[in-house]
């Protein structure tokens, strides 16, 4: 019997949707280590704790080997047209016998012939050569010619321009003036405004921080207690002291605990939002009254009802705040 996540009804097994709401329902399988029902998303075994990705790499390994040596295999195929190089050879069927074949070697003769054509082409660069040297002389001839003359008579006269307007200097006095007035400005300081930067910042920003915490616990019904759930933790596990798995919600101490597994239930924590599960206790785990199957999980609202083994005598209220 599968019991649907969502509306509680008990379905047959191997349904796969519900069959009053119509929500899709988990599909189970058995864990590799102990055998027991376990959810196909589960991470870990309720039950022994397995590690059930595990086997999922070493599969995935194996994959990758056997496809590497396939591909080798079509490399030979790809020789196959070389017996039509062999009728491109000289004498490929092997007519000729006498050591005469050799003077094919000849071919090559042509290309050396090529060679010899280049050393004419240096013997036609020396013309080109004696025409530099007489195009350098010209510059020679002209560059000091030019310079000499023109440039001696005109620093002679931008000399004598300058002393005309050094009486300029007069104007000095005057940042003497300037330079008083400075320290009359010197009372204006008023850096009194650093107080305005007291500390009114950090306060907005510690409030926005605490609006959004959401913090979830347990009301102990028998005996009108609440249990803070941890928020640094992913899996909170719900049982007695145990040399296992221990429990970060012990209710060792509380009346009527016998009927407690040891590994009773685990909250896990998704984001915002809380799903219990049953691990394979010995008297079950009931939310609002129902039995909830091992393997599979419910998301806790406020208000529902949690009950460890039968009979309602180890009742919690899920709150949220």
């Amino acid at each position: 019997m599968i019991v649907c996540p969502n509306c509680n009804h008990p379905n047959p097994d191997g349904a796969v949707q519900c069959e009053a709401c119509y929500t899709p329902l988990p599909t189970t399988s058995n864990c590799p280590n102990c055998g027991a029902t376990v959810q196909a998303d589960a991470a870990f075994c309720g039950q022994c704790g397995y590690n059930l990705h595990s086997n999922a790499a070493p599969a995935a390994a194996t994959s990758v080997a056997t496809v590497a040596p396939d591909i080798p295999v079509e490399v030979p195929q790809l020789v196959e047209p070389d017996p039509l190089l062999e009728l491109l050879q000289p004498d490929p069927l092997g007519i000729n016998s006498d050591p005469n074949p050799n003077q094919p070697a000849t071919l090559p003769l042509p290309p050396t012939a090529m060679l010899v054509s280049p050393p004419p082409a240096p013997a036609a660069e020396i013309p080109p050569s004696s025409s530099t040297p007489t195009v350098a002389a010209q510059p020679l001839v002209s560059e000091p010619e030019v310079p000499t003359p023109s440039p001696e008579p005109e620093p002679a006269s931008a000399v004598v321009e300058p002393p005309a307007a050094e009486p300029e200097p007069e104007p000095e006095p005057e940042p003497a003036s300037a330079v008083v007035e400075p320290p009359a400005a010197a009372p204006e300081p008023e850096p009194e405004p650093v107080t305005v930067a007291a500390a009114p910042t950090p306060m907005p920003s510690a409030s926005m921080t605490q609006l959004q915490q959401v913090t979830a616990r347990l009301f102990y019904v028998q005996g009108d207690r609440e249990i803070q759930l941890p928020q640094n933790l992913s899996v909170i596990h719900i049982g007695k002291s145990n040399d296992r798995i221990p429990p970060d919600v012990d209710v060792s101490g509380f009346s009527n605990s016998e009927i407690v597994s040891r590994i009773h239930a685990d909250i896990r924590i998704e984001g915002d939002f809380h799903y219990i599960e049953d691990v394979g206790s010995s008297n079950g785990t009931y939310i609002n009254n129902s039995p909830l199957l091992p393997g599979n999980r419910h998301r806790l609202r406020a208000g529902d009802r949690i009950s460890l083994g039968k009979g309602d005598l180890v009742t919690f209220l899920f709150q949220l705040a």
